[in-house]
């Protein structure tokens, strides 16, 4: 089995199959409604793929979520570490430290 995208990816695919199962709606009939491929469904929900922010809209569209909703407490930690991402606060501070 493949491994998840990332935990990002894991908890929006977990939220998306919540809301579908609680509407009683199977994935070929969300994919049909928001006009994605079911297996790109498929793969959102199970956390190995990472969609985009239309096909993210489209899928809360059908289930009648918020997108917000699906999205919600998902921050830089939730993302795989390939490298250290710098916020803007970090980028300020350091900038101040130097004098520039």
């Amino acid at each position: 089995m493949a491994s998840t995208h990332s935990e990002a990816a894991r908890i929006l695919g977990e939220r998306i199959r919540g809301v579908r199962l609680g509407l009683g709606m199977s994935q070929e009939e969300i994919a049909q409604l928001a006009d994605i491929h079911v297996t790109n469904l498929g793969k959102i929900e199970r956390g190995q793929a990472n969609p985009s922010l239309t096909t993210i809209v489209r899928v809360a569209g059908v289930l009648g979520a918020d997108p917000a909703e699906l999205v919600r407490g998902l921050g830089l930690e939730d993302l795989p570490d390939t490298t250290r991402p710098l916020t803007v606060a970090d980028f300020v501070r350091e900038r101040r430290s130097r004098g520039l």
